[in-house]
């Protein structure tokens, strides 16, 4: 089992709030918004590249159309292996818990 680092479960957790639209902004506001950190442009895009290798997302290239403007952008999928990977770190940090004594999970 490959363990995922908090910031690989913050951004699958992000691109998969982000319905289709997950790009390097949406992306970098999703992540501050649900973590309260911002990670920097070439950190978040080193970390998604490490992703795509690890098959836990998809890129595809989106064209703006013509009355959107702008650039073409990259949008992230989570792919069904970056899903259950997300879901065993979830179920990792259970147990973890569920293992501390009561007096530490009070506090």
């Amino acid at each position: 089992m490959d363990i995922l680092t908090v910031l690989e479960q913050v951004v699958l957790t992000a691109i998969i709030v982000l319905k289709g639209e997950a790009y390097g902004v949406s992306l970098s506001r999703k992540t501050r918004e649900l973590s309260g950190k911002t990670i920097m442009y070439g950190s978040l895009y080193n970390l998604l590249d490490q992703l795509h290798k690890k098959g836990y997302v998809t890129k595809r290239l989106k064209t703006p159309s013509p009355d959107e403007g702008g650039h073409e952008r990259i949008l992230y999928t989570v792919t069904p292996a970056g899903l259950k990977a997300l879901k065993e770190a979830q179920s990792l940090q259970t147990v973890l818990w569920d293992s501390l004594p009561a007096y530490a999970r009070k506090n």
